[in-house]
């Protein structure tokens, strides 16, 4: 069976978790694009369904699945040039708790794009569990696809600032900051959370006040700022370069 209509209840569903009320509702994500979907299924995500474009031919991983006309297919999808499969994910919910490994915290960062690019670099160079205060949400579609895949490999905790902070009691706090110690002279403690601010605004007076050492990067004078999601890969891979070097 194809479903054509956009006002399909299915249809609507799915097309729901564009928007934040709709995750919020369903507890559920969508993914889309082949290498996307089929980077979730092997991660071990909990998929609940597919949807595929009507002449699909690849996998559908033994997975339940709709079969859409064109234009209900484009409903669903986030993107301007959707793909032939996407599908609805459980959004996974960890119990906050402090930390096992270095770790970032990101502190009101506003971007979606930011959010998931800062997911991305955060797997490959090995931070695994990420902290989220007040920022934004990691599983919208912009962050997800921003992110390649991240967001199926790391642990994201969410929460209110003072939860967050509450977790990472003990836990030494780094600070991004323009007026921190130079980056490359620093030496990172074995423990620690990389603190990155809101894109605009930096950190929170709360995080601010409990972030013992502040760290920046140096730049040249003409150069007011770096991108969040630039600064932040840079951070952690000098970090990840210094704690290497004390093996």
């Amino acid at each position: 069976m194809i479903i054509v209509s956009k006002n399909n209840p299915q249809v609507k569903e799915l097309a729901s978790l564009k928007e934040k009320k709709g995750r919020r509702e369903r507890g559920t994500f969508l993914v889309e694009g082949e290498k996307m979907v089929r980077e979730c299924v092997q991660s071990g995500m909990k998929v609940l369904r597919l949807a595929v474009r009507e002449g699909y031919g690849g996998d559908t991983y033994s997975l339940p699945f709709l079969t859409l006309g064109d234009d209900a297919f484009r409903a669903v999808c986030d993107e301007k040039t959707p793909r032939q499969i996407a599908a609805e994910v459980e959004i996974p919910t960890p119990r906050l708790r402090p930390p096992t490994s270095p770790c970032l915290l990101l502190d009101g960062v506003s971007d979606p794009a930011n959010v998931g690019a800062i997911v991305r670099t955060a797997v490959a160079s090995g931070f695994g569990e990420i902290y989220l205060a007040s920022c934004a949400d990691p599983f919208a579609p912009k962050s997800v696809r921003a992110s390649m895949s991240g967001v199926f490999f790391a642990t994201l905790y969410r929460g209110e600032r003072a939860e967050i902070l509450s977790a990472l009691e003990g836990v030494e706090l780094i600070a991004a900051d323009m007026n921190g110690q130079n980056v490359f002279c620093f030496e990172p403690p074995a423990r620690y959370a990389l603190c990155i601010g809101n894109e605009g605004n930096g950190l929170s007076e709360e995080v601010a006040r409990l972030a013992k050492r502040k760290v920046r990067i140096p730049m040249d004078v003409r150069t007011e700022s770096l991108n969040a999601s630039v600064a932040a890969g840079i951070f952690m891979y000098l970090f990840k370069k210094k704690t290497f070097e004390r093996l």
